[in-house]
């Protein structure tokens, strides 16, 4: 594709330090080392790595532009220089451009929120696949468009840099996608990386603390996700029940579709609620009509998920009883309350939940079905949000019996010394713990502790493959390690 750079930058306001923009572009980046030859740089700040160092690189493999925010050296004479306030906020429209604004030849969903985005992505897509559609989805868990990942490096921990983001929508579009699904992270949101996505129904599911490593406050992460419905969604669908909800409301220049467990003035809303270890049933009430909703996986956060899902897919078009016929058939989402039954018949839970409400959510659903003992196996990330470790230790000791505190992506910081910052937190409980810092040893004792009617919960990672500790990252899977431990003690009992 071969665009002039004039065209790309019609309208924003810009200033031409060097050279011509009537030069031809014949790709975007944002690394100087996957450029091609006549391709446009633009020049990120990131938190550790400044773009502008680059572009002497950028130049010698072939760039014919350069977008940048501050001065740079000299450059060669058939190099174009344009200089912009902020390039965080011009890549998204120059990168839409380049690609052809793909977001507007498909129905966009951005869902953002402190936990769940992940688990309503995926019961999204289940449903609108199930309808026919053929679907991208941009998240936590990788990029694909139905069943086939799209190979791209992943740089982010959930949304794509703007470059990235734009390149994937017109891929998925090229595929025949008429569905999007993006998980919209308060940092993407922050760095305006979902900007120009054309994005169609923007998603609010909840806010509790998570993120203060990136943002300081919980106004700064609350700010962040507000990004979303101000301007960047034409329809939002929102959490009634949480706080949030009404700022959102007050924001949002276009409609909004409101969902609640229980308060009839929301616009979809649930009743008659239960639960147990086979699934979530409840009552669905939309305008007047009842619809019995049941789904296979346990959890209030599940019937919270699909209300969800069901506002979404009504606001595209889709008719509820379809929908609801759907969500009784969900595949597992992985590392979402992704259960595996044990040679001896204990069940294990791995879960994503790595913030004190998600934690809650599902410990006290566990709880409820379990006869027997919880025993929990959690840590805490390292280099992160510190002040959340030990209201997760109490809120493991509240609902479990017996707990195993290990390491989750320690990172810099000495495994040992996060240990010592959930231990507060679950000492006043008085539930039996233990300290292994080896994950898999971790892992190993709940297993080889756990007994008929007891219940495993390893929580944090979710379907990551991956530890990170000090400078390396090795592979590492919680379900994939459940699986080979269970095995190795069959033959120890």
């Amino acid at each position: 594709m071969i665009v002039k750079l004039s065209e790309l930058l019609d309208g924003f306001d810009h200033e031409i330090v060097h050279g011509n923009t009537g030069v031809e572009i014949t790709g975007v980046a944002y690394d100087s080392r996957k450029l091609n030859q006549g391709a446009l740089f633009i020049a990120v700040r990131g938190f550790s790595v400044d773009g502008h160092r680059f572009v002497d690189q950028a130049v010698e493999r072939g760039a014919t532009a350069l977008l940048v925010d501050r001065e740079i050296g000299d450059v060669p004479a058939g190099v174009c220089v344009v200089r912009v306030a902020d390039t965080r906020i011009a890549s998204p429209v120059v990168a839409s451009r380049y690609f052809g604004e793909p977001g507007r030849e498909m129905d966009v969903v951005a869902i953002t929120g402190t936990n769940g985005k992940t688990s309503v992505a995926f019961m999204l897509e289940a449903v609108l696949r199930r309808a026919g559609a053929r679907v991208g989805v941009v998240g936590t868990a990788g990029n694909r468009i139905g069943e086939e990942p799209i190979a791209l490096e992943k740089t982010t921990p959930t949304t794509p840099e703007a470059v990235d983001l734009q390149y994937l929508l017109r891929y998925m579009r090229d595929e025949g996608a008429v569905h999007v699904v993006l998980e919209a992270s308060s940092m993407a949101l922050e760095l305006h990386r979902v900007d120009c996505c054309s994005i169609d129904v923007g998603v609010f599911t909840n806010f509790t603390q998570d993120h203060l490593d990136d943002h300081g406050t919980m106004e700064n992460y609350k700010n962040a996700k507000l990004k979303l419905f101000k301007g960047l969604c034409r329809h939002a669908v929102i959490n009634a029940d949480d706080p949030v909800s009404a700022e959102i409301a007050a924001l949002m220049p276009g409609a909004i579709t409101t969902f609640s467990m229980g308060d009839p003035a929301a616009d979809f809303y649930s009743s008659d609620l239960e639960v147990d270890a086979e699934g979530t049933r409840f009552t669905l009430h939309r305008s007047g009509r009842q619809y019995q909703v049941s789904l296979p996986v346990p959890g209030r956060f599940a019937a919270q998920n699909a209300l969800a899902t069901l506002a979404i897919c009504q606001s595209l078009g889709h008719d509820l009883d379809e929908v609801v016929a759907a969500l009784a058939d969900l595949p597992p989402t992985p590392g979402r309350f992704e259960s595996y039954r044990t040679p001896a018949g204990v069940p294990v839970i791995v879960d994503y939940a790595h913030s004190p409400d998600a934690l809650d959510n599902v410990l006290s659903t566990i709880r409820d079905f379990t006869r027997g003992r919880v025993i929990t196996v959690f840590g805490c990330g390292g280099d992160r949000d510190a002040t959340k470790r030990a209201p997760m230790g109490e809120i493991a000791g509240r609902y479990s019996d017996f707990c195993v505190l290990t390491s989750d992506n320690p990172r810099s910081e000495d495994p040992e010394k996060i240990l010592d910052d959930i231990v507060p937190g679950i000492s006043p409980t008085g539930t039996s713990f233990e300290r292994i810092s080896d994950r898999r040893e971790a892992i190993r004792v709940a297993l080889s502790t756990a007994r008929e009617g007891d219940t495993v919960l390893v929580a944090g990672k979710g379907s990551e493959n991956y530890q990170i500790i000090g400078s390396r990252t090795i592979h590492f899977e919680d379900m994939e390690t459940v699986r080979e431990l269970a095995a190795e003690l069959v033959g120890q009992r």
